[in-house]
């Protein structure tokens, strides 16, 4: 449920949220990024509405 949380605050990042980090749940993006990836990583099974491409599109996109 947290990797869907943390992409919830991706997509908002880069729309109506205009690349505010106050609504990012970690400090930093490199932070926010660290731990999706690490929650992607956790999971045994990958799920299909959040893949490790988008973690990393979300990633270039927000350090742009």
């Amino acid at each position: 449920m947290l990797l869907s949380r943390l992409q919830r605050d991706c997509e908002y990042f880069l729309g109506h949220g205009n690349r505010s980090i106050n609504h990012l749940w970690a400090i930093t993006i490199d932070e926010h990024i660290k731990k999706m990836k690490d929650l992607y990583e956790l999971l045994p099974e990958k799920p299909e509405w959040c893949t490790l491409e988008q973690i990393l599109d979300y990633q270039l996109k927000m350090t742009k």
